[in-house]
């Protein structure tokens, strides 16, 4: 149980920090024959803080979690 709390909580605080990640995409506009027209068109995924955060608190509870079972 403590490796997944320390998983969430390293998880989490990436969320917390970046928020959201880039990606391209290659697309097609135009496609007529001979004539091929295409563009990268950019992409943004906003991830939301809260995810991050329950990350994080549930990543501490985990591992309050295991360590109260070890005595």
């Amino acid at each position: 149980m403590r490796l997944l709390g320390l998983i969430l909580i390293g998880l989490g605080a990436i969320v917390l920090a970046y928020q959201g990640f880039t990606y391209v995409t290659h697309e097609t506009i135009v496609d007529a024959g001979p004539v091929k027209i295409s563009a990268d068109r950019e992409r943004t995924v906003w991830v939301p803080p809260v995810i991050g955060g329950v990350a994080v608190i549930a990543g501490v509870a985990l591992i309050l979690s295991a360590r109260r079972g070890d005595t």
